[in-house]
């Protein structure tokens, strides 16, 4: 396989997993149990720095950073994957970089996370590992 397409592969697998940690992240299940710890997440106010804020400001704040960094790992793989193989020799720390970044993603996937996250954070690093390897030949 290319490394161009293994690397289109993980630009859509990280842009699908953005959108669905977007849409995710937030809801929860009240057979879960956790009403009155979002409840009290939300209400307490607190000054941090000059501004008043809420853990819930830090969670959703923390889980749209997670999204955007998800987005530019989708756009830098898509970039990789429309590099000639002579520039990809070029830039293999980027690519390498890109894969381990998502390599620990995975570990921490696996660690903290549940099946959805798990798979995706593994396809995406298989495919993102498979090209670097490839684009380094």
């Amino acid at each position: 396989m290319k490394a161009s397409i293994l690397y289109r592969v993980a630009a859509v697998c990280l842009l699908l997993f953005a959108v669905g940690h977007t849409v995710g992240f937030r809801q929860s299940d009240p057979q879960w149990g956790v009403d009155a710890l979002l409840t009290s997440m939300r209400s307490i106010h607190f000054d941090v720095q000059g501004c008043n804020r809420t853990y819930w400001d830090f969670f959703v704040g923390f889980g749209l950073f997670v999204t955007v960094f998800l987005l530019l790992a989708s756009v830098i793989a898509w970039q990789l994957g429309s590099l000639p193989a002579e520039t990809l020799g070029q830039v293999r720390g980027i690519a390498w970089a890109l894969a381990i970044g998502c390599a620990a993603v995975a570990v921490l996937s696996w660690r903290y996370f549940f099946v959805v996250p798990i798979v995706f954070s593994m396809v995406i690093t298989v495919c993102l590992i498979s090209a670097a390897w490839l684009s380094s030949k």
